[in-house]
């Protein structure tokens, strides 16, 4: 249930400034190309068998978007990555049999209003 636009939709001027690929987008882009991404943090996961990768699951107001995290990265960004309600994520695009996801290489916090919580380690 909503009472009105996504928070991400508030800034998308702003994200576009920015160089944010919008979550619809990220299909068309090709395999391998750097992108930035942002949104909220929907679901943290870190599977004991991951080997320490992290996976996110994100949203803006244009569809949800997955994040890889590999233990170096998570190890320089934890603080964001398991603190902050919105992220801004600079990666490698992975497009394989229809499955997209970043590989993420810097993570930032967004600041961006109020945020539900998000469903992290289940």
């Amino acid at each position: 249930m909503t009472v009105g636009k996504h928070p991400m939709a508030w800034r998308r001027i702003e994200m576009n400034a920015l160089g944010v690929v919008p979550a619809m987008h990220l299909g068309s882009i090709r395999n391998g190309a750097v992108v930035r991404i942002a949104g909220s943090v929907v679901v943290r996961q870190r599977p004991g068998t991951a080997k320490g990768f992290v996976f996110l699951s994100m949203e803006d107001e244009t569809g949800m978007m997955n994040a890889i995290i590999n233990p170096a990265t998570f190890d320089r960004f934890k603080f964001e990555v398991l603190g902050e309600p919105y992220l801004i994520i600079d990666g490698v695009l992975q497009n394989q049999d229809g499955v997209i996801s970043v590989k993420a290489g810097r993570v930032a916090a967004l600041r961006a209003g109020a945020a539900a919580e998000s469903h992290d380690f289940h």
